[in-house]
């Protein structure tokens, strides 16, 4: 990679010994490691594993601690199997010696079949009718990202809502694995929100993702522009289920997006 954006350079992963592979510290990001910039360095030191034709199709990811960014991030990859058609790793995350994260992908060789996709949904407003949004502390200051969101934001609430449109504006090539990266790491934005109940009154004083899987029904091409829509599938108790779907603007499925949320309030009261 020759790119110098911060988004770039996060996947850009040092391999080690065998299928060690090592993230610098994180320079761009505030707080703690974005889950989905973590799911998506996995994803890429999985992939680096894989010999051959083989692309992600699905994987099932679980945050086990918040990330540090002043900390490198240890990738190790367990070659769980190779067959005829599919390939499957385990990556876990690691930083001061304890997992981070740990995520399951399978490869698969493509073969010729059947091509069918549920309806897509009621149209939206088209990206370009739209106003841009900023997310310094998640992409940089460089905005190798751009967020168009269907409804504009609260500006008492969360900045960002579903559905929304994005791209990525750094030049990222045609290389089929690093766009599956791009992709993992966008599908984790904005979800711990959507997982909650849409008519909930609760002001929650922890909300942080659980897990998070991906199904790549096509490969995806995300510097054009792609629809992300999620919305609350289950809340119950302490922890709220998300899930969705991404779409090119013709409405072609891309993927399909799942994500399990823990929602926590002190005093269960509006």
């Amino acid at each position: 990679m020759t790119d110098t954006s911060p988004l770039r350079t996060a996947l850009d992963l040092e391999q080690r010994d065998g299928d060690l592979f090592v993230a610098a510290p994180d320079g761009f990001s505030q707080g703690r490691l974005f889950g989905g910039q973590v799911a998506a360095q996995a994803l890429r030191a999985a992939s680096r594993t894989i010999d051959g034709p083989r692309l992600v199709h699905s994987l099932h990811s679980y945050f086990l601690r918040p990330g540090q960014v002043a900390e490198p991030v240890r990738f190790e990859v367990a070659r769980t199997r190779d067959g005829r058609a599919f390939s499957t790793r385990h990556v876990t995350a690691v930083q001061e010696g304890k997992p981070i994260f740990e995520m399951v992908a399978s490869f698969h060789e493509p073969e010729p079949g059947e091509d069918w996709q549920p309806p897509a949904p009621p149209a939206v407003p088209p990206p370009e009718d739209l106003h841009p949004i900023r997310f310094p502390w998640l992409f940089g200051e460089d905005a190798p990202v751009e967020i168009r969101p269907v409804v504009t934001p609260d500006p008492d609430g969360f900045p960002l809502t579903h559905p929304f449109w994005a791209r990525v504006t750094m030049p990222v090539g045609t290389e089929p694995d690093l766009h599956a990266c791009l992709l993992t790491y966008l599908s984790d934005l904005v979800v711990v929100n959507a997982a909650r109940s849409p008519e909930s009154r609760v002001r929650y004083d922890s909300m942080m993702s659980l897990d998070h899987s991906l199904w790549f029904h096509r490969p995806p091409r995300t510097d054009q522009w792609l629809l992300y829509d999620m919305n609350s599938a289950a809340h119950v108790g302490a922890r709220g289920l998300a899930q969705g779907s991404i779409r090119t603007t013709d409405g072609t499925l891309v993927a399909s997006v799942a994500q399990e949320v823990l929602l926590r309030s002190s005093t269960g009261r509006p």
